[in-house]
């Protein structure tokens, strides 16, 4: 449970509720981050928009967002930092795994059974797995730094304007929060991963870095706007089943 005066006056029930409530939104938190740090590598185009580029890691953090936000709303910083230091954590993990992969010996059988793509030519698969995951290395690297530096960020920011509006105004600081620390994130991940740390020969120019950060703060802002009835649907399923009265004094000691 949280460590707190108003926590520690909660009987076991409330605590389990409010436990059940930070471990299942740390599991979306951690899942999410974790997939948009492996998928994040492969960049395609918005095919509504005509040169609008993206990671495909910027479709699942709008998720992440929301979690944060929440977890922020009922935890406060320190419940936000908690889990946002643990997910660095496994990101590091997931990248020593993925690098480590890359260095094993290919079995044979594996290379022959793959040894042609689906138009007949030769298919070197183990170049390509190695390709791929040697890729994200750079983003999980980028990731970690932008990712620390976004989520500290939108912590203090949220909490700045929870306090100026007195808790009202859910919108403003879900969206302001998110729109202030993806800012930061949509370029320091991208000049990392693709202009610092890229393969070699497959460096981005800074021009690409800025275009394509440029279109993936554009479609985060986007989302941040029209994910607002999620933020307070959610509210409302949390606050439900927490009930009125323990809802109301886990928001205040978030505060």
């Amino acid at each position: 449970a949280i460590n707190s005066p108003i926590m520690q006056k909660l009987n076991i029930e409330e605590e389990k509720k409010l436990n059940n409530i930070f471990i299942f939104l740390s599991g979306i938190f951690v899942t999410n981050a974790i997939l948009a740090e492996i998928l994040g590598t492969k960049i395609f185009d918005f095919s509504f928009i005509k040169d609008f580029n993206l990671s495909v890691g910027v479709l699942i953090w709008p998720v992440v967002f929301i979690t944060t936000d929440i977890i922020n709303e009922y935890f406060g910083k320190k419940g936000v930092k908690k889990i946002s230091y643990f997910t660095i954590l496994l990101i590091s993990y997931s990248f020593i795994i993925i690098f480590l992969s890359t260095k094993l010996t290919p079995n044979s059988y594996w290379l022959n059974i793959n040894k042609f793509d689906d138009q007949g030519n030769i298919f070197n698969v183990n170049y390509a797995y190695n390709t791929i995951f040697l890729q994200s290395i750079g983003i999980i690297i980028g990731s970690i730094f932008a990712f620390l530096i976004a989520q500290l960020l939108d912590v203090l920011v949220f909490q700045k304007i929870k306090k100026i509006t007195s808790g009202k105004f859910i919108w403003l600081r879900a969206t302001g929060s998110t729109v202030v620390s993806q800012l930061i994130d949509s370029f320091v991940v991208l000049l990392i991963a693709f202009y610092f740390l890229a393969p070699e020969g497959k460096s981005w120019s800074i021009s690409q870095v800025f275009n394509v950060g440029t279109d993936n703060y554009i479609f985060k802002f986007s989302v941040a706007i029209m994910i607002t009835p999620a933020i307070y649907l959610s509210h409302y399923l949390i606050d439900k089943y927490l009930g009125k009265k323990l809802a109301e004094k886990a928001k205040s000691n978030a505060l």
